[in-house]
């Protein structure tokens, strides 16, 4: 394998998937699913249940969120942000984020490391 596709991949590469089918809704859970893993970054989808969310937490890098499927609210260093389908939200480094699906919820997660 040469470095350009060192890492790990869960989906077969050279075919299309609808992000929406990458994962399933769990009752009162969390569930995720890294899609591509890579040295310098990571793609994961995930899906919430209405109500549930990602408690308040920090990350060293940049990240990405891209609503798949409902609607949630991302909060910022305190600021509460709506997003809904088609919608991104960049969530910078060092900066505190929770989410919190208003509705069953899927997102796209990219962080990049850098």
């Amino acid at each position: 394998m040469s470095s350009a596709t060192a890492g790990r991949s869960e989906i077969t590469e050279a075919q299309s998937f609808p992000l929406s089918g990458l994962v399933n809704y769990q009752e009162g859970s969390v569930v995720s699913r890294v899609i591509l893993k890579r040295e310098k970054g990571n793609v994961t989808i995930f899906a919430f249940d209405e109500g549930q969310g990602l408690s308040e937490h920090t990350s060293p890098f940049d990240a990405l969120v891209q609503a798949v499927e409902g609607e949630a609210e991302v909060t910022i260093a305190g600021k509460p942000i709506a997003v809904k389908v088609g919608e991104v939200v960049l969530l910078p480094a060092t900066q505190p984020h929770a989410v919190k699906a208003r509705t069953r919820f899927k997102m796209m997660l990219i962080m990049i490391r850098s």
